[in-house]
């Protein structure tokens, strides 16, 4: 088990639970439009919101956006350890620096110092694209490698007394950051920080965020995580909880059991499947919903489910908790029941 890292009032290892992450993509200087992003992430589902820190005006907009947002806020740091610095005194309630861009020993535990003195952690981040030299093999970026680079600076850290520390290796390529999470997670008991960086837009991103944090978090690796895609960052959040509840690893608004569809189903279940998710996004409390095409898997999961859809040619049946409750409901108004119903006990009307 890892140790425990408290941002803000959030904690980060020591078997709590994974904690779900992201970054705003706004300049940090536009501080209404950086609160409005991070209150969006905020109602998402995201516990912790990572900025990026690339100038001094960036720095101390931090000052001014904790003023606004309840949520922990991270200042990531590249190149100039100045900000770091200036980013502590906004504020900041952890750091995220790269061993591959800040390379200065001295300065790194001038970083560190100032961190202990408030009781900031650090993360040391470690990507693929940003790996200093000294650390890759004949050219080429390594499993073993990443987990060099990182030990390096936390040997650093370290050395000055610090251990408030997190630890990401993230590489594109999937079985690469798989296996240089296996080795770090050997190597030290510091809580790990998942993700795939760079993975792609849209499906091919989701697709391989998911199939890298899943292995990893599946084998009992990872504390916190980060599924980065380009756009609006709530989609992250929203892939990092579908991610934790398809591993029953964290619980938080609806579960959908849909059938795949074949010639068989007699309503259009893509259609009021996603009628119904929209319907419900809001919803935080736990549940398993069914909308299923025709009897052969539909009778059993219309019974495990919470609230279901069983269709038959035009028409479908409603179910809550494995019981008939309308037993004929036309196609186009099986959506709306259905969300009626779902409200009605929800919110105890």
């Amino acid at each position: 088990m890892t140790r425990v890292v408290r941002v803000g009032d959030v904690l980060i290892g020591g078997g709590n639970p994974v904690v779900v992450q992201s970054m705003t993509n706004t300049r940090t200087s536009d501080v209404p439009a950086t609160v409005e992003q991070v209150r969006r992430l905020i109602r998402a589902g995201c516990e912790i919101v990572r900025v990026a820190v690339p100038d001094m005006e960036a720095a101390q907009a931090i000052r001014e956006i904790k003023r606004e947002v309840s949520v922990p806020i991270v200042a990531d740091i590249h190149y100039d350890h100045r900000l770091a610095l200036l980013a502590l005194d906004a504020g900041a309630d952890k750091l995220r620096l790269n061993p591959g861009n800040i390379r200065d020993p001295q300065k790194i535990r001038e970083v560190a110092q100032a961190a202990a003195e408030r009781g900031v952690p650090i993360r040391v981040g470690v990507n693929a694209g940003s790996v200093d030299k000294r650390f890759l093999k004949n050219g080429e970026v390594t499993p073993e490698g990443l987990v060099e680079a990182a030990l390096w600076e936390i040997q650093l850290l370290e050395g000055v007394g610090f251990h408030d520390i997190v630890i990401s290796l993230k590489a594109h390529e999937v079985p690469l950051t798989v296996e240089a999470n296996r080795l770090i997670a050997k190597e030290v008991d510091y809580p790990l920080h998942l993700g795939i960086t760079e993975p792609g837009p849209g499906m091919p991103g989701t697709v391989r965020s998911a199939v890298g944090i899943g292995i990893l978090l599946s084998e009992g690796i990872g504390d916190t995580i980060r599924v980065s895609l380009p756009g609006d960052p709530v989609r992250e959040v929203e892939v990092a909880w579908e991610i934790l509840k398809a591993l029953e690893l964290r619980e938080r608004g609806p579960v959908f059991v849909t059938c795949p569809t074949c010639g068989r189903a007699g309503i259009d279940v893509a259609g009021i499947a996603e009628e119904v998710r929209r319907a419900l996004s809001d919803i935080k409390k736990p549940l398993s919903i069914a909308i299923m095409g025709c009897p052969v898997n539909g009778l059993g999961e219309a019974k495990r489910a919470d609230y279901a859809i069983l269709g038959g040619q035009g028409y479908g049946t409603i179910y809550a908790h494995g019981e008939v409750v309308i037993p004929k409901v036309p196609e186009k108004r099986l959506a709306e029941e259905l969300v009626t119903l779902v409200l009605r006990e929800v919110n105890g009307i």
